[in-house]
């Protein structure tokens, strides 16, 4: 088990956050416009002495490879920089936004899984009946809609019919539990429809896939009623490849949380790292990235791991 995190340390983690810290360093630096530009704007009354002095200040008169490698040196240092905007502390404000974040995305993970696991069995049990035409077609909904579509229907709907439950806000966790879950239900939602459809589908054709295999067969010969055998043996040897695709959908909510949190004003990372990009902040745009970036492989790493401590056959060496 060690030496396999250790190596999918250096041979996975570290090129894949080097590589994306190249990307989102060259792109943000292709954007038109720049820090300087928001800061003091453009007209007459500012002169171009007064620009490079304010450049000069945060450093951003050196060449970009001279700017990334005093980003990076200091990365690997553990230091993200300091907020061009703020002055703060990238990895400090990240921290600050963090419970948000995560509150979210495990809130959309348990809601998805509470639909997509029985919607998954059901329609494996009822192959090509009502019921799986009728869930087969809500994933491949679930699977075309952008989960930010999703998030201003649901804000359209519960604002102008249905006005139960906050459209925009957020209530910490420890200052109202109920008031919480209330503001995020509906961002949970938005973010959890891909996840929910992904699993649901996955989940139908392990199913169905174990319900074909002669161990079953054997176990009802035994005098098994059905739902033991699909509910103590199939559907516990389905949920092995589930795990797989829950680790890789779940770094992809930490991603999707961007423009879900923009538009129910849940002041989490994403929130933040999109308010850095209007703003070109350099150092909280990579480092926010990079923070995505990490916790993706991070859940995919975990998901490895737990596919191998599920399944005995699979040895993660």
């Amino acid at each position: 088990m060690l030496g396999f995190l250790i190596r999918r340390l250096f041979v996975v983690v570290l090129p894949t956050l080097l590589g994306i810290s190249i990307l989102v360093f060259g792109a943000m630096h292709l954007i038109p416009g720049n820090f300087v530009d928001i800061a003091i704007g453009i007209g007459p009354d500012v002169s171009p002495e007064q620009r490079e002095a304010i450049a000069a200040r945060y450093g951003l008169d050196a060449p970009l490879p001279v700017q990334y490698a005093r980003w990076i040196g200091n990365v690997v240092q553990g230091d993200l920089g300091d907020s061009l905007r703020t002055g703060k502390p990238v990895a400090g404000e990240i921290l600050n936004r963090l419970p948000a974040t995560l509150e979210l995305a495990l809130l959309a993970t348990v809601v998805s899984l509470i639909i997509a696991i029985p919607a998954g069995i059901v329609a494996a049990v009822n192959r090509g009946g009502v019921s799986d035409m009728v869930l087969r077609t809500g994933g491949l909904l679930g699977l075309s809609i952008p989960n930010f579509l999703i998030g201003t229907f649901l804000v359209l709907f519960v604002s102008t019919r249905w006005p139960v439950l906050p459209t925009t806000g957020f209530v910490p966790l420890g200052e109202d539990v109920v008031g919480n879950l209330k503001s995020l239900t509906l961002p949970a939602i938005s973010l959890g429809a891909l996840l929910a459809a992904s699993v649901m589908r996955m989940m139908r054709s392990s199913v169905l896939e174990e319900l074909g295999k002669e161990y079953l067969m054997v176990a009802r010969a035994k005098g098994l009623s059905n739902r033991v055998v699909v509910m103590r043996h199939a559907v516990r040897n389905a949920l092995v490849p589930v795990i797989t695709v829950v680790g890789i959908q779940t770094g992809y909510l930490l991603g999707g949380t961007v423009i879900v949190e923009q538009i129910f004003a849940i002041p989490g990372i994403g929130r933040l790292a999109l308010d850095a990009v209007l703003q070109r902040d350099y150092p909280m745009v990579q480092g926010t990235t990079l923070f995505i970036a990490g916790a993706f492989v991070a859940m995919n790493t975990l998901a490895d791991v737990v596919y191998g401590l599920v399944d005995p056959r699979i040895r993660v060496k």
